[in-house]
């Protein structure tokens, strides 16, 4: 893996996260309600804090597993592939599926952190990084190749963290800009004229990043 190819990881992870911001589904519309609803500007705030809080750990909730794989090195190209695979898989059913799982209504979005944790577990938000994240790791596993498999580890949990970091915060920077427009400037006219439902193409993003993810893997 180059500069380059490490440079346009990093851009993917920035992009997804943009991405998912001004996706009406990972709440923003909610933050911009609770401001509307308590008629102060700190409300929305609050609301984009607990947002951001819940996507961040089911960002580090779908990466900690792959970095545990760490200790697996001789079969390392062999989960990168699996795991990509399963992300298409996971953006095909998305396609076919084309509803909201019911199980989400079991959380009320007046418990924002952990609604934005369960829609972002629901969505595979986190899901779609781990092509992305494991492509960032595999600098870290060729440095480290002769260490103890606990440093392995380490250094890829410390990487989940930093990739889930700046995902959540460019995700809650854009769906903060656009809840804070919205009440401040736009209002909720703008919502009923401009809405967008990015459904069809979230899924189809989903199983393009893991389709780019596979052909670097054979490329190397």
């Amino acid at each position: 893996m180059g500069g380059w190819s490490q440079a346009s990881l990093w851009a993917a992870v920035v992009a997804s996260g943009l991405y998912h911001g001004a996706n009406p589904a990972m709440g923003w519309p909610l933050a911009l309600a609770n401001g509307l609803m308590e008629k102060n500007a700190r409300a929305l705030l609050a609301a984009l804090s607990y947002l951001a809080s819940g996507h961040l750990l089911a960002m580090v909730a779908m990466m900690a597993p792959f970095a545990m794989l760490a200790a697996l090195l001789p079969w390392q190209r062999e989960i990168q592939i699996g795991a990509a695979l399963l992300v298409i898989g996971f953006g095909a059913f998305l396609l076919i599926r084309g509803r909201h799982p019911r199980a989400l209504a079991r959380f009320p979005p007046s418990r924002l952190a952990l609604w934005s944790f369960a829609v972002a577990i629901a969505h595979g938000a986190g899901l779609m990084l781990i092509p992305i994240y494991l492509g960032l790791c595999r600098p870290f596993d060729a440095d480290r190749g002769h260490e103890a498999a606990r440093a392995l580890i380490e250094a890829n949990l410390g990487m989940a963290l930093i990739v889930s970091a700046v995902h959540a915060t460019a995700m809650i920077g854009v769906g903060g800009l656009l809840a804070w427009l919205v009440y401040r400037y736009l209002g909720l006219k703008f919502l009923s004229r401009g809405w967008f439902n990015l459904d069809a193409i979230w899924a189809s993003s989903v199983i393009l990043v893991s389709t780019l993810a596979l052909a670097l893997n054979a490329a190397d």
